[in-house]
Formats: structure tokens, sequence, C-alpha cells
């Protein structure tokens, strides 16, 4: 499954709209996507939405969607 992770860079700010970054990720479940993230990121995790149909057409469309690697541990 494909994962859209919402995220803030910085742990300390309170999350804002303006500085909500997104990732999108392969994992078996939003559990694992998260963990994933935690894992490997400083990054404060707003939001784990599941993509698939249409709505994983749609965001493929963007022109910033790249699936990220992180590496096996």
């Amino acid at each position: 499954m494909i994962y859209k992770v919402l995220y803030q860079s910085d742990k300390v700010r309170d999350p804002r709209r303006e500085t909500t970054e997104t990732l999108y990720i392969e994992a078996a479940s939003a559990v694992e996507a998260r963990a994933k993230v935690e894992a490997n990121t400083p990054y404060n995790i707003e939001l784990v939405q599941e993509l698939s149909g249409n709505f994983l057409d749609y965001e493929k469309q963007e022109p910033t969607f790249k699936l990220t690697e992180f590496p096996a541990k």
C-alpha cells in the first residue's frame, strides 16, 4: 500500500498548515508507515492516509509525487 504522510519538519513548533509537508511511502499498514517515518526522521507526523484507486491515481499526477525509501534495519 502507498501512504501519504503529512508532517511538520520541526517537532518543537505548533503545527501550521503553511509549514505542512508531504511524503509518500510504501508500507503494509498505517502503523508500519508511521513507524518507518518516526524511526528515520525527526518529523512531527500529523496524518497518515492510505492512498488507493482514484485517490492514488490523482496523487501520482502531482509533480512532487515520489516514493520515499528508508534504509532497511
